[in-house]
């Protein structure tokens, strides 16, 4: 039933049946991504049209929207978009210096490098790094990532895929914080906007280099959006894109169907679970497998099998919340806005994600370091905001109290953390010098002809990949590759005495001699006998 919410100013407007407190005129005539009343202007009266009636002096305010100053339909683009583009530069320095310094913490920057080359090329998706003529939908379904294309035609660089990962997690900052002054009203947004642009998530992605959840940030928060401010269809709209940029997002676009059946939307809301979850079935058990060489989805055995010992079904599930890590994963999730996330049934939308992370034995998964929080920050940042929307009218003091300062917590949360994130790196001089082993680096990069077959490891995978065919170390066997060239200094090769002999061992076909050592980085090069 109907419950009056103080809205901005101290205005009451009434709670739709869903529960949701969004002005009616908010509701009509928006597109997905627009407010609906960024282009409507007041009519000007007609000189025949009555005049309103003035209330009487005691009459109660009618509803409506807030006073000019905190109306939430009326929120200003430009401030957020000075904040975006600030976070924008941010996160690119960062990753670019980490990038030029060799310091890429996977292979999957030069992964995702090779994707979008080949798409750029208008040939099948092949990434060579995880096999020879590996077609990468057969790992992870993510055809989205060929939107990159034309950014890669004017930049082909593993750079280009870097600062678009930026600018869309800029992107969902700006959301995030216009949504936040739309719903709370006030000078909230500003606010937000950069503490979520802060949050541990985003940061921790950025320096885990690109992935394709980058695409899915920023849709998650329009989706999220489009809940708050009630505009169904255009949450169905943000949410089916999901489905293709990674195939356990479909799970995802069927939890938005269900925060729309809770909140009074039935047929929307079972159409999009249903089609969520078609979705995931059908990238899961048939387009997966239909390319992949083993037949089949690889990553089933994350949940099932602890190093090379299976682990029971009863035994998956009752170690949800075995480890420390995944705890303190949960607690810095939904603490970052002071719990206050809780309070919204857009929290639902975290469980997918929360779910396969917690129940999969890759401890990589569990806690708070790599990509795998980003796509949850807009739903917990946006939960936050309609959580302190909910509670300031509960009847319990203390919640209603608290509600007013949580926006303030949050900020000092997001800042309070940064101290230990991976942005505090640009306040170090060290970050802007090249160090012996980046020196080394491109001394070797130097001495690999553009062109030539490369077999490497992580030192120089991504830095590879936009002018040569690059295998992973010991993945390219029968290839005989042009060039080997790894880092020695790695745990793995550290035994390694004879890099030729090593670099004959893996490809007995040819052989090698040694081309360049420089630093802890060796080339070692197939010799002409072996050419034909």
């Amino acid at each position: 039933m109907g419950k009056a919410v103080p809205g901005p100013g101290g205005d009451e407007r009434s709670r739709t049946g869903t529960g949701w407190s969004v002005p009616a005129q908010q509701t009509r005539g928006a597109g997905p991504g627009q407010h609906p009343d960024d282009d409507q202007r007041p009519e000007k009266p007609t000189p025949d049209a009555p005049a309103s009636p003035a209330p009487a002096p005691d009459a109660p305010a009618p509803a409506g929207p807030a006073a000019p100053e905190g109306r939430p339909d009326r929120v200003p683009l430009r401030p957020y978009l000075l904040i975006g583009a600030v976070l924008c530069a941010l996160y690119f320095l960062y990753a670019y210096f980490q990038y030029a310094r060799f310091d890429s913490p996977s292979w999957d920057l030069g992964i995702f490098e090779q994707e979008v080359r080949a798409y750029a090329g208008f040939h099948a998706p092949v990434v060579d790094i995880k096999g020879p003529g590996y077609l990468i939908l057969g790992d992870h379904f993510s055809p989205a990532v060929a939107l990159l294309v034309p950014l890669y035609w004017i930049w082909p660089s593993a750079l280009a895929l870097l600062f678009a990962q930026a600018a869309l997690f800029a992107l969902s900052a700006v959301i995030v914080g216009r949504t936040v002054q739309q719903v709370l009203g006030g000078r909230y947004g500003p606010w937000i906007t950069v503490a979520y642009g802060l949050s541990w998530g985003l940061q921790e992605a950025m320096k885990a280099d690109f992935h394709e959840i980058a695409l899915a940030v920023p849709l998650i928060a329009l989706v999220c959006r489009a809940l708050l401010t009630e505009r169904w269809s255009a949450a169905v709209l943000w949410a089916l894109p999901l489905v293709l940029v990674k195939e356990d997002l479909g799970i995802t676009v069927a939890a938005v169907g269900l925060v729309l059946f809770v909140l009074g939307q039935r047929f929307q809301g079972t159409l999009l679970a249903v089609t969520g979850c078609c979705a995931f079935v059908l990238t899961v058990f048939v387009l997966i497998p239909a390319a992949s060489s083993a037949g089949g989805y690889d990553y089933w055995k994350k949940m099932d099998t602890d190093g090379q010992q299976h682990v029971s079904t009863l035994d998956v599930v009752l170690g949800a919340f075995d480890s420390s890590v995944k705890i303190e994963m949960l607690v810095f999730l939904f603490g970052i806005t002071a719990f206050m996330a809780l309070r919204s049934p857009l929290v639902l939308l975290v469980l997918p994600t929360l779910g396969w992370r917690l129940l999969s034995q890759d401890q990589n998964h569990w806690g708070m370091v790599w990509h795998y929080s980003a796509i949850l920050m807009p739903v917990v940042f946006l939960a936050m905001a309609d959580g302190i929307r909910r509670s300031r009218t509960s009847p319990r003091p203390w919640l209603a109290s608290f509600a007013h300062v949580v926006v303030p917590v949050t900020v000092g949360i997001a800042f309070a953390m940064t101290q230990h994130l991976p942005l505090r790196e640009l306040l170090r001089p060290e970050t802007y010098r090249a160090d012996a082993g980046t020196y080394a680096a491109r001394e070797a990069m130097a001495a690999i002809p553009v062109g030539a077959r490369v077999e490497t490891d992580i030192a120089l995978m991504a830095h590879l990949t936009a002018d040569r065919t690059v295998y992973w170390i010991g993945g390219a066997p029968g290839m005989a590759p042009d060039i080997v060239a790894f880092d020695m200094g790695a745990g793995w090769a550290r035994s390694i005495q004879d890099p030729a002999a090593y670099a004959t061992q893996l490809h007995p076909e040819a052989t090698y001699r040694l081309k360049l050592r420089t630093g802890s980085i060796v080339v070692v090069e197939r010799t002409p006998a072996a050419t034909g």
